[in-house]
């Protein structure tokens, strides 16, 4: 039986980890949350959109565990609780992902600025997941879907 890296290790691998860690630092994410570091933060999510089925934090944290002789070489120290990665969530600045995000949106265009589309558009596209996220309208009124 083959032992090696699994699908999520491989993709992780493709993330710039020397630039994620230079935009944590510069907006100081991993001050406040004791536990959950942003790269393990980011690879919860990251897990959660690749498995599709997860649709709560509940979920990530079912899922996760699952495979909890896979967690340390997946990049994480610990088991997650869907607690400690609320309080993540409810605490990090927004600007990581965006930066991150960013960063990984420049790399992508110059690996394709030669490939030729077989539609022609006058201005750049992007395609960003749109998932929606269940929240309770009682706490979060401003955002019915």
């Amino acid at each position: 039986m083959y032992v090696g890296k699994t699908l999520f290790v491989q993709i992780m691998e493709f993330v710039p980890w020397t630039s994620f860690t230079r935009i944590v630092h510069q907006y100081r994410g991993n001050a406040g949350v004791g536990t959950l570091s942003c790269a393990e933060q980011f690879r919860a999510i990251a897990f959660a959109h690749l498995t599709w089925g997860t649709k709560s934090l509940r979920d990530i944290e079912v899922s996760l565990s699952a495979n909890s002789s896979k967690l340390y070489a997946m990049g994480f120290r610990s088991a997650l609780k869907r607690s400690t990665l609320a309080d993540a969530n409810e605490s990090r600045d927004w600007r990581n992902w965006f930066d991150l995000a960013t960063l990984l949106i420049r790399r992508a265009r110059k690996l394709y600025a030669s490939d030729a589309l077989s539609v022609e558009l006058d201005n750049t596209v992007y395609a960003l997941d749109s998932s929606t996220i269940d929240l309770c309208l009682s706490l979060f009124y401003w955002a019915p879907f």
